[in-house]
C-alpha cells in the first residue's frame, strides 16, 4: 500500500507579510541602536574592512545566533501555542543567564519589552492571555521569547502538525534576516563601509541563513549553548569604551 505523504503546510499571504513586518528594521524595538559588539571589534582593530566585517558576522551567525537565540525561538513558538508557561519561563531564564555582559542582557530585555508593548498596541477586543504572561516574565521578557510570541500569534497551525517544520522555518528565517539587516547597518556605520559593501555582506549572510536555521531546528535542549568568549571580552570593553555610537 503506498505511503501517504502529508502535504507541507503553507503560509497565507497575510501571515507571510506579517513575518516580513517582524523582520523589518522599521519595527519599533530599537534594534538599530545595537551593534552586538561589532563596534568594539572595530575599535580593537579586529574588523577594519569589508572582508573582515563579513567574516565576523558570518562567524557570529553560525557560532552564536544559530546555537542560542534561534534555538530558543524554535522551542518557544510551539510552547506559546500550547501555553506551556513553565517551559517559557525556563527559556526566558536561560536567555537572561547566558548573556555574558550587562549591555547584552539589557539589549535583550529592552527589545523584548518593546516588542511586547508593540503587540499590546495591536491587541484586539479579546485580550490574549499569553501576552500578559509574556509581559510578566521576570525580570523582563527577552527578545527571542517575545519574538516567538509574536510568531505564535501569526502562524495558522501548530508545529505539531507540521512535521517538516515548514511554518516554523519561515519564522526563523524572518528572525535571522532581521538580525542580519541590523548588523549590516551597524557595520556600514562603524567600520565604516559603503552601501554596496553592505549589500555584499548581506548577500553573504543570506547565503548562510538557511543552514543556520536548519541547524537551530535540529538542536535538542541539551545542545543549545551560548559560548562566545571573544564577544564577551569585547562587550565588557565596549561598556567603558571612550566613544561609541551603539549601546552594545
Amino acid at each position: 500500500m503506498p505511503r501517504v505523504v502529508p502535504r507541507a503546510a503553507s503560509l497565507s499571504a497575510t501571515a507571510r507579510m506579517q513575518l516580513m513586518w517582524l523582520a523589518s528594521p522599521a519595527l519599533p524595538v530599537g534594534g538599530f541602536s545595537y551593534s552586538e559588539v561589532l563596534e568594539a571589534a572595530v575599535d580593537a582593530g579586529r574588523v577594519t574592512h569589508e572582508r573582515e566585517a563579513a567574516a565576523w558576522l558570518q562567524d557570529q551567525l553560525q557560532l552564536a545566533v544559530a546555537r542560542s537565540d534561534l534555538a530558543v525561538v524554535a522551542r518557544a513558538v510551539p510552547a506559546w501555542q500550547r501555553q506551556q508557561f513553565d517551559e517559557l519561563s525556563a527559556l526566558n531564564d536561560w536567555v537572561i543567564h547566558t548573556r555574558e555582559t550587562s549591555e547584552l542582557r539589557l539589549q535583550t530585555e529592552q527589545m523584548g519589552r518593546s516588542l511586547v508593548e508593540w503587540l499590546r498596541n495591536r491587541e484586539g477586543s479579546e485580550p490574549d492571555p499569553r501576552l500578559q504572561a509574556c509581559a510578566a516574565l521576570p525580570p523582563a521578557p527577552t527578545w527571542p521569547v517575545a519574538f516567538a510570541l509574536a510568531v505564535a500569534r501569526i502562524l495558522p497551525d501548530s508545529p505539531q502538525r507540521d512535521p517538516q517544520h515548514t511554518l516554523l522555518r519561515e519564522a526563523l528565517l524572518s528572525f535571522t534576516f532581521g538580525w542580519a539587516e541590523n548588523m549590516v547597518q551597524a557595520a556600514i556605520k562603524a567600520v565604516p563601509l559603503g552601501q554596496n559593501a553592505g549589500q555584499r555582506i548581506l548577500q553573504s549572510l543570506v547565503d548562510r541563513i538557511p543552514d543556520a536555521v536548519d541547524h537551530a531546528l535540529s538542536l535538542a535542549d541539551s545542545q543549545r549553548q551560548a559560548f562566545t568568549p571573544m564577544l564577551a571580552i569585547l562587550s565588557a570593553q565596549h561598556e567603558t569604551q571612550y566613544s561609541r555610537l551603539f549601546r552594545s
